[in-house]
């Protein structure tokens, strides 16, 4: 009975996945892109808004990059929350040099997370179009604002990109990147088929109009993490959520170069999954589960009746090979094709991080921001 029960368990977790990855992910691997954007002098103003707090060394090599983007109008804000660096200073030098820069300062020790400090910041932005960064971030190109900001027009009042970390050596830096990758798949390809639940505070968009429509942050102020994805998860919706997918508007940041750095960063940005509606956390809990339950009951299986290896065997192979198929045409479109050759590891290896992680869903997590 135990038998039978194990290889039904392992058939519908595998099914799950097969179904995930040949219809679901699907829409993702076969996103097309569209023509670029033309710029216009008539292109709507657009506020940039980034968050700092001790970050001189990142606003001194990043900011340019923001500063210099290509475009007819646009301010970029950023909010020196609190810094007790040269982040000031910095910030008054690139003043010198730059008139569409603005600095709004808080001197001020604010609330755990960066939402007081955002708040303040769409608030004084100039402009209704507000596309959002941080500091240790650098836009692919001069052309990200152009491509980012084009789909916020009619309905659309959320745009999603992408941000990926910059690729490095070592094993840590490819789970980091492929952790990363597999995220966006999961909130590019429910936004594609009209279920929105998150967006990367990285590289996201939204109208200051929605903002202020909505309980700004109200009710998860007491929360450090959530200002990007518990706020999409709030007000996105199938009509007025879009996807940016062009190359030219990835966002990159460095990966955390320790395991510890990198548990502790994941431990505050999944704090947060609790607080989705019932309805994305049943299908997130689902995709996680029967992803732990593939792996899980292949093992159990092997362990209990060593003659089922080859129905096992079976079963691992159809379902890499599809994650594999749909992985070549995603990784090439979110350029990441060197992880290719190491999905089978990366792919096992995120049983781990479910199992390891799991536990943040119920205890939460109260780190500040800057961690």
């Amino acid at each position: 009975m135990m038998i039978n029960l194990l290889v039904v368990a392992v058939l519908v977790a595998t099914a799950f996945q097969l179904v995930c990855w040949s219809v679901l992910f699907d829409r993702l691997a076969r996103f097309q892109l569209p023509d670029v954007p033309q710029e216009t002098s008539s292109a709507h103003p657009v506020s940039i808004i980034i968050c700092a707090r001790d970050e001189a060394e990142n606003l001194r090599r990043n900011l340019p990059l923001f500063l210099q983007q290509t475009y007819p109008e646009f301010e970029v804000l950023v909010v020196n929350d609190n810094s007790q660096d040269e982040t000031s200073r910095i910030l008054l030098d690139f003043q010198k040099n730059y008139t569409n820069l603005t600095v709004v300062n808080v001197g001020m020790p604010t609330q755990p997370g960066k939402k007081q400090a955002l708040r303040l910041g769409i608030q004084q932005a100039r402009f209704d179009r507000l596309l959002f960064s941080d500091a240790d971030c650098r836009p692919s190109g001069p052309l990200w604002l152009t491509n980012m900001q084009a789909p916020l027009q009619g309905a659309i009042e959320i745009v999603l990109g992408f941000s990926p970390y910059q690729q490095g050596t070592g094993l840590l830096n490819r789970f980091i990147r492929f952790e990363a990758v597999y995220t966006a798949v999961q909130y590019f390809s429910f936004a594609l088929v009209g279920i929105p639940y998150m967006g990367v505070g990285r590289n996201l968009g939204y109208t200051r109009k929605l903002f202020l429509a909505s309980d700004q942050f109200a009710s998860h102020t007491h929360i450090a993490s959530g200002d990007d994805d518990l706020f999409v998860n709030q007000v996105a919706q199938k009509k007025n959520t879009a996807v940016v997918l062009r190359s030219e508007t990835f966002v990159y940041s460095a990966s955390k170069d320790t395991w510890t750095g990198y548990y502790n960063q994941k431990k505050r940005h999944l704090s947060t999954g609790t607080r989705y509606r019932p309805l994305h956390q049943l299908l997130l809990g689902s995709i996680a589960l029967s992803h732990v339950g593939h792996y899980l009951g292949l093992v159990a299986l092997l362990v209990w009746v060593p003659a089922a290896w080859g129905f096992a065997l079976l079963l691992l192979v159809a379902r890499l090979g599809l994650v594999a198929w749909q992985y070549r045409r995603i990784l090439r479109l979110l350029n990441h094709p060197d992880l290719l050759r190491w999905i089978p590891l990366l792919d096992l290896l995120l049983t781990v991080y479910y199992l390891l992680f799991a536990p943040v869903l119920f205890i939460g997590n109260k780190q500040s921001w800057k961690q």
